[in-house]
C-alpha cells in the first residue's frame, strides 16, 4: 500500500521492517515519475564472498547484481530476470539473476592474465576502472523469463559507456524511448561489500495523462535528474541512514510517496536432485570420463556449491 514518507525510525501505516537488502518503490507525485532505491548488504557480501574475485571484477559484477535488482523491480512478472554481459576483455561474461519472490544471485567469469595486464596498464588508485578497460567490446542482455506459458522477452545492447549503467541508458534512450536514470554505488565498507542504487523512470504513458504540457514535463525530468544527481555515493552505501530518510532528503520538495518495500537475499536455484537429473540422462561411461581423483566434482558456478560423486554415489545414481 502508498503511503506518505516517514523515518523508518519512527513508526507509521508505511513502514516496513526490512530496513536492509531491500528494493524500495516509491513515486514523484508533483510529476508522475517513478522510482526505485536499493540498499544491497549481507546479500551482496554473500554473493561475492562466495568466490576469490579481485576487487575490480567483485565491483563490476556488484554494479550488474545492483542494476538487476533496480530494474527487475520496475516490472511486473512472475519468474526470473536475468542480466547477462559478454565481453572480448579481462571479464568474458558476468550474469545476475533475481527471481519474482527477491531470490538474487550473480557470478563472473575473467581472464587473469588479461586482468592483469589492465591492472598494470595504469595507477590503480587514479579511479575505477571502466567498462571498454576491463569488458572490451561486446553486449549486455536482459532477459523476463515466466516459464513455458509466456513469451520470453529479451533485450540486446551494445557494451556502449564507461559503466554498465551508461549502456543502458543508452539502451532505454534508442530502444524503449522511456526517460531513464540510474546512479549505482558499490564498494567494501568496513571490509565487506555494500552496494546502492537510485533508479528514475517516467513511461511514455505518464507523460501523456499528467495534464502537463511538454515543457512542464521536461523541466519536472530536469529537477529530478538534478535531485538525483545530488545523492552522493556515500549516502547510497550508509548503513546508518535508512531508505526513507534518504529519499526524504532527497525529494521531499517533489512530494514523494513511497510504497511497500521488497526484500531481497541471496539465494541460489542449483540442487543436488536437478544436478542427478541431468547426470542421469547421460551414458555412466561419459561420467566416469570426468572423475578426478576418483571423484566427479559438479561445481556450481553460481554458489560455488561441490556435488561430489565418487562411485558409490554413481552407483546409486544408475541403479
Amino acid at each position: 500500500m502508498p503511503g506518505e514518507i516517514t523515518s523508518d525510525r519512527g513508526a507509521g501505516p508505511s513502514d516496513s521492517p526490512i530496513l536492509d537488502d531491500l528494493v524500495q518503490p516509491f513515486i514523484l507525485e508533483t510529476s508522475g515519475i517513478r522510482g526505485r532505491l536499493v540498499k544491497l548488504g549481507d546479500s551482496l557480501e554473500t554473493i561475492l564472498g562466495r568466490h576469490d574475485y579481485p576487487d575490480a571484477v567483485a565491483a563490476t559484477l556488484g554494479e550488474l547484481l545492483l542494476l538487476a535488482g533496480l530494474l527487475s523491480s520496475m516490472l511486473k512478472y512472475s519468474g526470473v530476470f536475468t542480466l547477462q554481459v559478454k565481453g572480448e576483455g579481462a571479464i568474458n561474461i558476468m550474469v545476475a539473476d533475481v527471481t519474482s519472490e527477491g531470490d538474487l544471485r550473480g557470478y563472473a567469469g575473467f581472464d587473469q592474465d588479461k586482468l592483469s595486464a589492465v591492472m598494470a596498464s595504469r595507477d590503480v588508485d587514479s579511479g575505477r576502472f571502466t567498462v571498454p578497460e576491463l569488458l572490451g567490446k561486446g553486449y549486455l542482455a536482459f532477459t523476463v523469463d515466466q516459464g513455458s506459458a509466456s513469451e520470453r522477452y529479451q533485450g540486446i545492447v551494445d557494451l556502449d559507456g564507461d559503466s554498465l549503467s551508461d549502456c543502458l541508458l543508452h539502451y532505454f534512450r534508442q530502444s524503449e524511448q522511456l526517460q531513464t536514470g540510474l546512479m549505482i554505488a558499490v564498494q567494501k565498507v568496513g571490509g565487506r561489500w555494500r552496494g546502492g542504487g537510485l533508479g528514475l523512470q517516467r513511461l511514455p504513458d505518464e507523460a501523456k495523462t499528467s495534464g502537463q504540457n511538454d515543457d512542464l514535463r521536461e523541466e519536472d525530468w530536469r529537477r529530478s535528474m538534478i535531485l538525483q544527481a545530488s545523492c552522493t555515493e556515500d549516502e547510497l552505501l550508509d548503513i546508518d541512514l535508512p531508505a526513507n530518510d534518504l529519499l526524504f532528503r532527497l525529494f521531499h520538495e517533489e512530494g514523494v510517496r513511497v510504497f511497500e518495500r521488497r526484500a531481497v537475499m541471496f539465494g541460489c536455484r542449483c540442487s543436488r536432485s536437478r544436478l542427478e537429473a541431468v547426470l542421469s540422462q547421460m551414458p555412466r561411461e561419459e561420467v566416469e570420463t570426468l572423475k578426478v581423483d576418483g571423484e566427479v566434482v559438479a561445481t556450481c558456478e553460481f554458489c560455488n556449491t561441490d556435488y561430489r560423486y565418487d562411485d558409490t554415489a554413481l552407483d546409486r545414481l544408475y541403479k
